[in-house]
């Protein structure tokens, strides 16, 4: 750092001296994931932002303790709801994403219920795509159930009269994945931005399998973004992490719902959120003082700053992950053993216009085939890999596989299972950056062992697999 940015620190908040130093806006992708909202080190000049453990801060006077708790002053108050490392997270990700400010938490899931009560209060409903990670609709159907807000969910995304069938007087917010986990059945986010809009209730957008190096959903029209930032972002398995970022956009004055602890005035004498911050910024504010604050899901400040370190090299991952997803996806769409492949960038896949239109033909690095044999054949396979690793997580540089009827669908009925394309025989693979023809290798180990075991019919050896 230049003596400029190095001196005067003398006297600062904490929350002064984060400050951003350069703006970054009209740089490059790859520049703006490795500089992006970093600030000066005024103590030694550190080039890497530091790991703040402090808990709490403290205020110059009577005045500015007042204004922090009132939010009057847009600082430091505790770091349940603001510490310095992470706030360099949160920068850097609204820049990526193209948001007017981010709010990072504990965990993906902590996102999405953040996000949502935020929006959301007993009574009141919500839209939901029903093609989404398993966790989020346990969440959507156990957590949020019990609070007394209800999902209402759409099959079809596609179906315009599906979608105002689903939105009520009482709904709130909508909310899709831009790839979903583990179907890989893209979603248009304009089109469903289109009909948000028209019903004048906010778009909430899971970003985590594309990333915003493949799209950026706040300029199709959504509202807000959430990551687990714990996969793709963080990349290197080595802590939970989740993020909510705000487009700014969404005229709060102009829909017919009601969001009253935005627009409301919440202490005698202060302006409510909306009045003193404006559009852009007053969701951010609110999230991080009201819901964020009051139920506590905050980062570890050591987290915040993994995740950092992750998202300096998240393009130059991300062009492996999706080159080696691709070519394993070609590679088993033509496999014996391999009754379908969930690959929207498929040639012939019923969304291969879609994919190519939005990501190119790479539809991220996340997604299942199912393998002949039904149970035992999934059994088999995954018990023979060795390269791929028998894991939960997805977005992580190591390839991993998992078995979703057993697992993360467990819990679901048979009905639903089925109706979510979840056979028995699925399996779904987070491709990472190894070799490719290692990772190829050890799926063809686990496809042989399949065959062997006798448990591939005729009709697919002869014709190579259904596509």
């Amino acid at each position: 750092m230049t003596g400029e940015h190095a001196t005067g620190a003398e006297g600062r908040t904490a929350h002064e001296i984060a400050e951003p130093h350069y703006d970054w806006a009209g740089f490059g992708f790859d520049t703006r994931q490795v500089h992006a909202g970093e600030a000066p080190e005024p103590g030694h000049g550190s080039r890497i932002t530091p790991i703040h453990l402090a808990n709490a801060f403290r205020f110059e006077s009577f005045d500015q303790t007042h204004g922090r708790f009132a939010g009057t002053d847009e600082g430091q108050l505790y770091s349940r709801h603001l510490n310095p490392t992470n706030e360099v997270a949160e920068r850097r990700i609204a820049s990526l994403e193209g948001g007017t400010g981010a709010v990072v938490v504990g965990s993906g899931t902590a996102a999405i219920s953040s996000v949502l009560i935020a929006l959301l209060e007993s009574g009141d409903r919500f839209v939901s795509t029903a093609s989404i990670y398993s966790g989020t609709q346990i969440l959507f159907d156990r957590a949020l159930k019990r609070l007394g807000i209800t999902v209402d969910y759409v099959w079809d995304p596609t179906d315009e009269a599906e979608w105002a069938a689903a939105i009520h007087p009482d709904t709130k917010a909508i909310f899709t994945e831009t790839i979903p986990n583990p179907k890989n059945d893209i979603v248009d986010i304009g089109f469903v931005a289109g009909i948000a809009a028209r019903h004048g209730v906010p778009l909430v957008v899971d970003n985590t399998v594309a990333t915003p190096y493949l799209i950026r959903p706040l300029e199709h029209g959504a509202s807000f973004v959430v990551h687990s930032s714990t996969k793709f972002l963080g990349g290197h398995g080595a802590g939970l992490s989740g993020v909510i970022i705000d487009g700014g956009t969404f005229d709060w004055r102009a829909t017919d719902r009601r969001y009253p602890l935005l627009t409301d005035p919440q202490a005698p004498g202060v302006p409510s959120f909306l009045d003193r911050l404006g559009t852009e910024q007053a969701f951010e504010s609110y999230l991080r003082l009201t819901v964020v604050n009051d139920i506590g899901p905050a980062l570890s400040p050591f987290n915040g700053f993994l995740l950092q370190q992750g998202i300096e090299t998240l393009s130059l991952r991300m062009e492996r992950h999706l080159d080696n997803a691709r070519t394993v996806a070609l590679w088993l769409a033509e496999q014996p053993e391999v009754e379908s492949v969930d690959f929207a960038g498929l040639p012939g896949h019923p969304a291969e216009a879609l994919a190519e239109r939005l990501y190119g033909g790479r539809t991220g690095s996340v997604f299942a085939f199912t393998v002949a044999g039904g149970l035992e054949g999934a059994r088999v396979f995954i018990d023979r890999l060795q390269v791929f690793s028998r894991m939960t997580n997805i977005g992580d540089v190591r390839s991993m596989a998992i078995h979703p009827g057993t697992t993360t669908h467990l819990s679901f009925s048979d009905e639903k299972r089925g109706r979510l394309g979840i056979a028995p025989g699925l399996i779904r693979l987070s491709v990472g950056i190894e070799t490719v023809d290692d990772l190829i290798t050890d799926l063809a180990n686990g496809l042989r062992a399949v065959r062997d075991a006798g448990l591939v019919p005729e009709s697919l050896s002869l014709t190579g697999g259904n596509r």
